[in-house]
């Protein structure tokens, strides 16, 4: 699971515990390594999934991270451990560490060896071990960017007390600071019938195709289906012309993790508060077509539907015309308030 809270520190570990070994599996950009082979330098070992919006969050830190302190005995370690069944396809992995510019070693943790045998329970983890293979520090979660940079400045000098370390990385995104406020966002939204739950009052018929009716938005942070719709475990897919979902949420960006059928490139188009988005609101992977704000899905991934110029409460339709598209999550990222802000509004 991903942690409730955005950020979750944990503190630096003094006890003497050796992290377990990696369990076989494929090698991306990198052979296989072992955590005995590593020994005497210090290694950071992050559990991650290319579809978690947590852990892409992460990678800019975790890549800059690996550039800096690579030559220096450093080495970083993404452990990729599937969240949905598409992402235990090396293919779509590989084209994921592609797209993401990550250079990093991956390890394929495809059916959750390596995850089970670290008894992990979330994504984005990580966990910085000495040169002795002792875990001295552990966060689970977003942020705490600057003190694992320190955690692992401090551990580097072990190796080379002599060695010029920069300063920590410039923080980027104001949410990322220590002493921000951030305003309540609408949890995430699974789809299957797993994880799931519906604000329709017609009832998940698991693996089933079940047609659900329009009804009015009425319930906040829960999903309407619309359409017919073949409930899976982990996601539904569309089983006619066209359906739609419908949220009322709370949050500055939205997300969904969705998957095209295999050769063809799904077309979703995205109204909110009753109106097609508007270019200022549009994600990464939005576009203006016409009178129409349009996602193309073309692999299996998270894709960026909404940015909203600054957070607020929207109603948010989202019409599939692509038969056999499969949606299996929505994810919202809150806005935040800086130190300076908050002391401002409490003065």
């Amino acid at each position: 699971m991903r942690p409730n809270v955005q950020f979750l520190i944990m503190p630096i570990v003094h006890e003497a515990i050796h992290a377990p070994e990696f369990a076989p599996g494929e090698w991306l950009n990198a052979p296989p390594l072992s955590l005995a082979y590593l020994r005497g330098g210090v290694v950071l070992v992050d559990f991650w999934d290319y579809s978690c919006v947590n852990c892409l969050r992460t990678l800019p830190y975790l890549q800059a991270w690996w550039e800096r302190y690579r030559a220096l005995g450093f080495t970083l370690i993404g452990v990729h451990t599937p969240e949905f069944s598409f992402a235990r396809q090396t293919s779509n992995v590989q084209a994921a560490v592609e797209r993401l510019g990550i250079t990093y070693p991956v390890l394929l943790d495809h059916e959750h060896r390596t995850w089970q045998a670290w008894a992990n329970r979330y994504w984005p983890a990580k966990y910085l071990l000495d040169t002795r293979g002792v875990i001295r520090y552990f966060h689970f979660g977003e942020g705490n960017y600057t003190e694992i940079e320190t955690a692992i400045q401090h551990l580097l000098r072990d190796i080379a007390p002599d060695a010029v370390l920069p300063p920590p990385l410039a923080l980027l995104r104001p949410s990322d600071a220590p002493d921000t406020v951030c305003y309540h966002a609408t949890p995430e939204l699974y789809l299957g019938y797993q994880r799931g739950r519906l604000a329709n009052p017609e009832p998940i018929n698991p693996n089933t195709v079940t047609q659900y009716r329009g009804h009015p938005v009425e319930v906040f942070d829960q999903a309407y289906l619309e359409g017919a719709w073949h409930c899976g475990a982990e996601g539904v897919t569309v089983a006619g012309d066209a359906a739609a979902i419908t949220v009322r949420y709370h949050a500055k960006e939205v997300n969904l993790v969705a998957m095209p059928p295999t050769g063809v490139i799904g077309l979703l188009a995205i109204e909110q508060d009753g109106h097609p988005l508007t270019r200022e609101s549009c994600g990464a992977d939005a576009q203006i077509m016409g009178k129409e704000a349009v996602v193309h899905l073309d692999t299996p991934r998270m894709y960026q539907l909404v940015v909203n110029p600054s957070y607020g409460t929207h109603e948010l339709r989202l019409q599939f015309n692509t038969p056999g598209v499969s949606a299996y999550v929505l994810t919202f990222i809150t806005d935040c308030l800086a130190q300076q802000q908050t002391e401002e509004q409490a003065a």
